[in-house]
């Protein structure tokens, strides 16, 4: 139950601020690779010397309100003099208490040293995937590359432990597509994953967003058609709009956006999703 509300607010908030149109980092020409690897490791760099949990869990805080910190603020307060097993227990507890107010960012280094210490692949998986959740929800430069190379980290450490997790090969494979550094590696590892189950749903979504981001919507609509014919989503559904709306299929765009209503009835959304069908009827 916790993980299907930890996707269903990253899935909220993604779909919100949507920022697809900016291109992908990592599809670049060849010849610019190198040099973007060398930012990419130079930001990181730079960034993990203030990225924090403290600082994650600050600007979450504000983003959640006084009223839902309280337990997570007395869990802190323990956490400073607890050491061995406590420590653990309190990670463990602050970890599950980011996770329910869907506030990936500070989950995702809680999961982290839970992981570090003991080295278990449940922890790293988690770990890894808050932070490209973490990583997907912040337009924010500074913490951006944080995210990258600490999920990079976690999937790789998880796929010492199970070298055939798919969990880990997908994530692995986003990450290193958000990083730039490795995109084309980041893909190759996204269809390998496919190719041994086609319907697996993080793949073929992150198949289909970046297909999206690089101009290649035909190929977009086939992931994210393939994802609802398994189960009628909101974010699956909403790619398949916008991909339809940039390959000029009005009709079939206007269709998928009365679904993404449906589906979600709030009224802020709703109003931004009748915006977008009048647009295509005009």
């Amino acid at each position: 139950m916790k993980n299907k509300q930890i996707v269903v607010g990253v899935v909220v908030v993604a779909i919100i601020g949507y920022l697809y149109l900016l291109p992908v980092k990592g599809l670049i020409k060849p010849k610019d690779a190198k040099a973007d690897k060398a930012n990419v490791m130079t930001a990181s760099r730079k960034a993990n010397a203030t990225v924090t949990v403290d600082m994650v869990s600050a600007a979450a805080k504000t983003a959640i309100g006084t009223a839902l910190t309280a337990k997570i603020n007395d869990l802190e307060g323990q956490l400073k003099n607890a050491s061995g097993a406590d420590e653990l227990k309190l990670q463990k507890q602050l970890a599950t208490q980011w996770d329910d107010v869907n506030q990936p960012a500070p989950a995702a280094f809680y999961y982290q040293a839970l992981a570090r210490k003991e080295n278990k692949l449940e922890d790293w998986l988690n770990a890894g995937n808050r932070f490209n959740d973490a990583y997907k929800l912040t337009q924010d430069t500074l913490t951006q590359p944080v995210f990258v190379t600490n999920s990079v980290e976690a999937f790789q450490s998880a796929l010492k432990l199970k070298p055939e997790s798919l969990e880990g090969k997908t994530g692995l494979g986003v990450a290193y597509v958000n990083g730039g550094a490795s995109p084309m590696q980041g893909i190759a590892l996204l269809l390998e994953v496919v190719k041994k189950e086609p319907n697996n749903w993080n793949a073929n979504l992150n198949l289909g967003m970046f297909a999206m981001k690089s101009g290649q919507y035909e190929k977009a609509v086939g992931r994210f058609k393939t994802l609802i014919a398994q189960k009628q989503e909101l974010e699956p559904t909403f790619y398949l709009a916008e991909s339809y709306k940039q390959l000029g299929m009005k009709k079939e765009a206007i269709d998928a956006y009365q679904k993404c209503k449906d589906m979600m009835p709030d009224p802020v959304f709703g109003q931004r999703i009748d915006e977008y069908i009048k647009e295509l009827k005009n």
